[in-house]
């Protein structure tokens, strides 16, 4: 399984983070793996605690299906999502605010952002994206 290297994280972090600084936004952001497993992760000055596990279970719902987390949002209350959901302990979050990493046809991770509004957290991981 092709994954994400730390170079690559780091750039979409460092990406993402001057997007969110330009926005004034305090966020999270977290890069995982192929397989949902975090590679790196930052949280902004005055970004709550909680942003940090949203930001990592928005981009690991998307690694996971390999889509945008916000094609996931009307499939959170199917059974068979809400069964993967408690599997994994709740850590699967379906919601908007993660884009899937890709390198060619292959998915090598995810980017997921939380603390601002659901568009600006995807609009920041589509910046992190963009320094790919």
């Amino acid at each position: 399984m092709a994954n994400i290297t730390m170079v690559e994280a780091e750039r979409i972090l460092q990406a993402a983070k001057q997007k969110a600084l330009e926005r004034g936004l305090k966020v999270a952001i977290s890069v995982v793996d192929a397989r949902g497993d975090l590679v790196a992760m930052l949280r902004l000055d005055g970004a709550l605690w909680r942003t940090a596990p949203v930001s990592r279970g928005k981009a690991y719902a998307s690694a996971a299906f390999g889509t945008p987390s916000a094609e996931l949002t009307e499939r959170a209350n199917n059974p068979v999502m809400r069964a993967l959901m408690q599997m994994e302990d709740g850590q699967i979050i379906p919601q908007q605010g993660a884009l899937p990493i890709q390198r060619g046809q292959v998915l090598v991770g995810a980017v997921g952002v939380s603390g601002a509004t659901s568009q600006e957290d995807e609009d920041i991981a589509r910046a992190g994206l963009a320094a790919l």
